[in-house]
Parts: structure tokens; sequence; C-alpha cells
């Protein structure tokens, strides 16, 4: 029983010996949800993207979402990116996709030939930019964008809206 209680000491104590920086100890940061609305008009000029800085950076623990409005009959309808479109022979017409650092935000148009996506799917798109720290991001459901304000705790009165 002794042997039991020594290792679990032995153990606890390299635990905690790899938690300190100079002799304290390194306190998870605690963050908070941050959510962005920009508008953004995706054209051969800008190489078919978007691209938001973090200002200031985001934690590395953090995960970001990105959400397209893609539709305003009755109410607001938001697509979680990636979001794809095929033509009707199943092969890619177009999508968006994003990807981020610390420091930004690029969200862009994919496809192969982006100057024939219709109008309506390359100007004036709005999306939304949610920065979900990492306490969240496996309880939230991801794909619906009210849940993952609720689970937030956040109204639109909290989006920060963001003129490029």
């Amino acid at each position: 029983m002794k042997k039991i209680i020594v290792l679990l000491a032995v153990v606890g104590l390299l635990t905690l010996q790899g938690c300190t920086t100079s002799g304290s100890f390194e306190i998870a940061p605690v963050t908070t949800s941050e959510v962005f609305e920009v508008n953004a008009s995706f054209t051969s000029s800008n190489n078919y993207s978007k691209t938001v800085t973090f200002n200031p950076t985001i934690y590395s623990t953090d995960t970001v979402l990105v959400y397209r409005l893609t539709s305003t009959q009755g109410a607001d309808v938001w697509k979680l990116l990636p979001e794809t479109h095929y033509f009707a022979d199943g092969t890619l017409n177009f999508g968006y996709d994003f990807d981020y650092t610390n420091y930004d935000v690029k969200i862009y148009l994919m496809g192969s030939d982006l100057q024939t996506v219709a109008d309506q799917y390359r100007f004036n798109q709005v999306l939304r930019i949610v920065i979900v720290p990492a306490s969240f991001a496996t309880s939230i459901d991801k794909n619906n964008f009210e849940a993952v304000m609720a689970t937030l705790k956040m109204n639109e009165t909290q989006i920060q809206k963001i003129n490029l």
C-alpha cells in the first residue's frame, strides 16, 4: 500500500512540475467569446478571398467558426463553412472555405472557374466569424449558429461589425 502512495506522490509531483515556469504556476488563459460580422465580395482582384485580422490575437486553444448568411426569408439562415456547391453531374462547381491562425482568418472561394460563379454567391456575402474558447469547443452544436450563440451566452447586439 505504501508503494502505491509513494508512486502516486511521485506522479503528482512530476505533473505539477510540468505546470511551472520559473517557480510559478501557469494558469490557462480565460478567454471570452467574440463574434464578428463582415461583408465580403470575392473577385479576381482580391484573389477570391478576404482576410480578417484578430486584434488582439486569439489563443492557440481557441476555435474559429465561420458562417455565411444563405437566406433571410422569415429568419436569417446561417450555414457553417466549408460550404460546397456542385453541378448537376456531381462535379464541384464552387465552395467557400477558410483557414485561420492566432492572428487572422482567411475566407475564400474555391472552384475551377470562379469567374463563372453567379454574382449572388460572389458579391456582398455576409459572414460571421465566431471565436470559441477551448472550454466550449467540444460541447457546442457548431452547425447551428443560434445554438452557438446561446451556448456562448451572446446576443445580436454583441456582434462586432467589421468594414473591410
